[in-house]
């Protein structure tokens, strides 16, 4: 038998090491963070997994607030799902596949990905204002009453409409690559066939897109779930609490209140969560997969 030659591996040393220095480090230091108490000074007290049962505890003021905020990411989480994934979709199916619309689509549907997520705030922000935004003095020209800095619904709207406009374009471009990874055999099949259009995305495309859909969703879920720049910029968590999510409730624990301990272990529960709800999606979503795959053979 052939021996192996494992010096290759020393070609991905720097990798491990980069991601040892930028990962697991700063990893540790939150992790050491998370069982200690700091009264300033840079003085540290041991203080065990008292700030994780405060953290799961409903009844105290941390928990409390920790509840609150993960209520806000999941429906914020599925409102995003629910409207980017069937509509990013459904303008995949209608992109032309072939000439220059397709050059054309594509670029205009990346340039709002090319757009840095605290400008993409500071857009909306002035793009939703009554005085100088086209959508709000629009809305008010209406009779609307719109103001997403005092109204808790157009404040969520606003979000949502920012989000989808942003981040859309990702699962179109994810759906589009997996329509054109499609033989023309299959398209050529269901025609002789006399299928309909409904039938060819049911049988065809569909399936054929899991797998991108699989990766939209996940990624999809784990930004929309970590949400922080845009809604800081445009509502700063309000009016009242109703934006603050579990990104936005951390940095203010963290640099406005200047507990480490409590910040560190909301972000170790927070990473937790944000694991376990995709490894869910991406068990579920395969567990589909296969299933069909089954029931085709």
């Amino acid at each position: 038998m052939k021996p192996y030659n494992n010096r290759a591996w020393f070609l991905v040393l720097p990798v491990f090491l980069i991601v040892a220095f930028s990962a697991i480090l700063p990893l540790m230091t939150v992790v050491n963070y998370s069982v200690q108490d700091t009264f300033g000074n840079n003085e540290f007290f041991w203080n065990g997994i008292g700030w994780f049962k405060e953290l799961l505890d409903p009844k105290s003021e941390l928990g409390g607030r920790f509840i609150d905020a993960m209520g806000r990411n999941f429906i914020f989480s599925f409102l995003i799902l629910a409207i980017e994934i069937p509509l990013g979709i459904a303008v995949a199916l209608a992109m032309p596949r072939q000439g220059i619309g397709v050059s054309i689509s594509l670029v205009l549907l990346a340039l709002p990905l090319l757009i840095p997520w605290n400008v993409v705030g500071t857009i909306w922000q002035v793009f939703g204002r009554a005085d100088i935004g086209l959508m709000g003095w629009a809305l008010t020209g209406m009779g609307i009453d719109y103001n997403y800095v005092s109204g808790v619904l157009a404040a969520w709207i606003t979000i949502i409409m920012m989000d989808v406009w942003h981040w859309t374009s990702l699962v179109v471009l994810l759906c589009y690559a997996g329509l054109r990874a499609i033989p023309d055999a299959y398209y050529q099949a269901a025609r002789i066939d006399g299928a309909s259009r409904w039938a060819i995305f049911r049988a065809i495309q569909l399936p054929k897109m899991n797998r991108v859909l699989v990766i939209a969703v996940l990624l999809r879920f784990m930004d929309s779930f970590m949400i922080y720049t845009e809604p800081f910029v445009v509502t700063g968590g309000g009016p009242g609490n109703a934006t603050t999510f579990i990104s936005i409730d951390l940095v203010k624990i963290a640099l406005g209140q200047f507990d480490l301990g409590k910040a560190a272990a909301l972000s170790l529960v927070y990473n937790l969560i944000i694991l376990t709800v995709c490894w869910v999606f991406y068990t579920i979503m395969t567990h589909f997969e296969n299933a069909e795959r089954r029931m085709q053979s």
